[in-house]
């Protein structure tokens, strides 16, 4: 047994290993702390390598270098846009540390090896503040764990936090389920929670959230709150749990990483596609990048206003594709939907403004790159029956909703009868993240219901977001990042704890 895993004391512990508590185990690093990382997936990364890799920031090298002017006084005026009806319920403060340092943040990932392309526009941003990491999204993982190890940072994988140590009203460590049992953690100046958000844990969203999305299963499945249960065990509280991004439509993901989500994250290959983006014609570059748009992306509600309908695996209709589909499919068998449809709608489904998906600062997938790079999901058949037999769905079923939907389309949208006919799905309704997150202050310490800090216990990502809304693209990646930083510097730059308090 290697002596590392025999110690049991540290002085900064931090849960999770995505980007927010591997930005936070670095910076307390920095500062001369000994770290230890407790991460219960098998390897490092968490939603951080499951999203599409987009950091939204202002005052940017690329925005320069495109002519854009910016300020991240305008970026935040622009996210109460983005926020809409629920702006009033933004946390403020927080919003303004997170346009104040999302700069830094981009060019401190940068100067760790990582490559970005960009900007692009998204809006109602004013101006492109979309920046996107290349080769992929697992890239942050790779580049800042090797950056976490060479300051001696520990990470342990397969290890699940079960709750904190709290002695005399201070966090002091954590317990934890192992290969080898419970063990227990100590941590000197404090804990930092960066589990990710609630949106696969039925309690919390019971808890929280409207009764409909309790059922809804989530992109990332492990975003089971850990942080958040252990955290009100300790007397934390929850600021805008209700808010639950989903239930959203969107493909199944395929069962093997496409070609891009296999290229390995390195600096070098980076920089080629970097390159290459600035450089090469994009009737070159877009047939590459489209072997990502197609991955796990969501249907356009256009299709369905052009005449697409739902059908479950029994092939019957079950909802007004307009109104509440989302709420519909998880109430269906095995949870899933096919997408169905006639030659007369896959024609306008080739060219803008008819795109089957978005995705930001890439491009718009359209039929054909469905049924290029997404052939697990894409059928085209000339007939209803070759269509129900290619799904598996009972061939006189089909053929009675497609027929029960012409007689019935009182809306207009058009009937479903120009073979050849198409499906594409399955479909799923998903969870894609829960914007609740701990109460927290400035310095990311994770406040009580008297709003008073919890001593030696820290938040950051989703699960530090403390009613900070993160609308738009970019801006959930952005937060980890920043969030991580100052948490990291917060739990090291704690006074030195007495004797008294570690005894």
């Amino acid at each position: 047994m290697a002596a590392s895993d025999t110690r049991s004391e540290w002085d900064v512990i931090v849960v999770g290993a995505g980007g927010a508590g591997l930005s936070a185990a670095a910076e307390a690093a920095a500062l001369g702390r000994s770290v230890l990382v407790l991460e219960k997936n098998a390897s490092p990364g968490g939603s951080t390598s499951w999203a599409v890799g987009t950091l939204t920031a202002t005052n940017t090298a690329w925005q320069r270098r495109a002519g854009i002017q910016d300020a991240a006084d305008w970026h935040f005026e622009d996210l109460s846009r983005h926020n809409g009806d629920l702006d009033a319920r933004d946390n403020l403060r927080l919003r303004r540390i997170l346009v104040d340092q999302s700069t830094d943040a981009l060019d401190w990932l940068v100067s760790l090896g990582l490559v970005f392309v960009g900007p692009m526009p998204e809006p109602p941003h004013r101006v492109a503040r979309m920046h996107n990491v290349v080769p992929n999204a697992k890239a942050f993982a790779h580049c800042l764990a090797r950056h976490c190890r060479s300051l001696g940072v520990e990470i342990r994988t397969s290890v699940r936090a079960a709750g904190l140590v709290v002695q005399q009203g201070r966090v002091i460590g954590v317990e934890c389920r192992t290969d080898r049992g419970r063990q227990r953690f100590q941590a000197r100046y404090g804990v930092v929670l960066a589990s990710g958000d609630f949106s696969a844990d039925r309690e919390l969203k019971a808890l929280f959230a409207r009764p409909e999305v309790v059922d809804v299963d989530a992109v990332v499945s492990s975003s089971t709150g850990d942080g958040h249960k252990m955290a009100m065990a300790a007397g934390a509280t929850v600021v805008n749990g209700d808010i639950v991004r989903g239930p959203i439509l969107r493909f199944i993901p395929p069962k093997k990483d496409n070609f891009l989500r296999r290229l390995p994250p390195s600096t070098v290959l980076g920089r080629i596609m970097a390159w290459s983006y600035r450089h090469l014609p994009q009737c070159l570059l877009r047939p590459f990048m489209m072997g990502f748009l197609t991955t796990a992306l969501g249907p356009s509600p256009n299709l369905f206003k052009h005449g697409a309908i739902l059908v479950n695996v029994e092939g019957r209709r079950f909802c007004d594709e307009l109104e509440g589909s989302g709420l519909a499919v998880p109430r269906q068998p095995y949870k899933v939907a096919y997408i169905v449809f006639d030659q007369r709608l896959a024609e306008q489904f080739r060219a803008w403004p008819n795109y089957v998906s978005t995705a930001p600062g890439i491009s718009y997938a359209y039929l054909a790159d469905y049924r290029r790079n997404r052939s697990d999901i894409f059928r085209c058949e000339n007939t209803l029956e070759r269509l129900a037999i290619s799904l598996g769905v009972p061939t006189q079923t089909l053929a009675r909703t497609v027929e029960s939907y012409n007689a019935s389309d009182s809306q207009g949208r058009g009937p479903i009868s120009q073979g050849p006919f198409y499906a594409l799905g399955p479909v799923k309704s998903y969870c894609v993240f829960a914007d609740g997150g701990l109460k927290v202050s400035e310095s990311l310490e994770v406040l009580d219901g008297s709003e008073q800090p919890i001593p030696g216990l820290f938040a950051a990502g989703s699960t530090g977001q403390g009613g900070l809304l993160l609308e738009g693209h970019g801006h959930h990646l952005a937060w980890a990042f920043v969030s991580g930083r100052i948490a990291g510097r917060s739990v090291a730059q704690r006074p030195t704890p007495t004797s008294r308090e570690q005894a």
